[in-house]
């Protein structure tokens, strides 16, 4: 069951079957955490709309239907999706100009609410970053934000897929040692979620943009989320 975490008590989302009574659960337990970073420990939308509704305007296309495609993914990976015609190599080219314009400009970039609190509270849980973003890009965001970098990351460089492949989530649980289905993905974006179900990993939703992609949990922030280790190794996260 899909449950959705709004300001108040859990509410579970429409169930299939009609007059099943269900416990709605408030604990997720896991072994590991993995983390994507803009929209979910970081608030980066404001640099994002503006470079790539400039990139949409240089190429005759609507910033509106770009910025539908582009949160999650890697830059070349949407671009093949907005210029299908384009050749992949002319995709990478332009995907690194992206890169090092976004990287230069931090303007707006903070951090979601909670998020220092829930990263110093992973102190001792098995957690890894998994974002579509480079190691400057991701680097800078996470400094502008004032939030540490977590040991384990998983950036564009270290797979050959972008989200919605699973590649990088897959990635960052064998990198902790830890089945996928004994992971706890954080995800915004529809890319990030469907990344992380194709994985066979559990998803808790940050922000509205979440919402739509029907994770199993979804929460306003990370306000709302409370994690804890205990001494089997097992991961608490409480949501509410």
């Amino acid at each position: 069951m899909s449950l959705r975490v709004i300001p108040g008590p859990l509410v579970p989302r429409a169930l299939e079957l009609p007059m099943t009574a269900t416990a709605v659960p408030t604990v997720l337990t896991a072994r590991a955490l993995l983390l994507d970073m803009d929209g979910t420990l970081v608030n980066s939308d404001a640099v994002v709309e503006r470079c790539w509704r400039r990139w949409a305007s240089r190429h005759g296309l609507d910033g509106d239907e770009v910025m539908k495609v582009v949160h999650g993914r890697q830059g070349h990976a949407s671009m093949a999706l907005l210029l299908p015609d384009r050749p992949m190599a002319q995709n990478h080219e332009d995907n690194a100009r992206m890169l090092a314009e976004e990287t230069a400009d931090m303007e707006g970039v903070v951090e979601i609410p909670g998020a220092a609190a829930f990263l110093a509270s992973l102190r001792d849980v098995p957690h890894a970053l998994v974002t579509s973003a480079d190691v400057p890009l991701s680097t800078a965001r996470m400094a502008a934000a004032g939030l540490p970098l977590p040991a384990l990351r998983v950036t564009a460089e270290s797979v050959g897929e972008s989200k919605p492949h699973p590649e990088g989530f897959l990635k960052g649980a064998a990198e902790l040692g830890v089945a996928p289905e004994d992971c706890i993905v954080f995800e915004d974006s529809g890319a990030g979620i469907a990344a992380g179900r194709a994985a066979g990993m559990r998803i808790v939703g940050v922000g509205p943009r979440a919402d739509s992609y029907e994770p199993d949990v979804v929460v306003r922030d990370l306000t709302q989320v409370r994690v804890e280790s205990t001494a089997d190794g097992t991961v608490r996260v409480y949501i509410g």
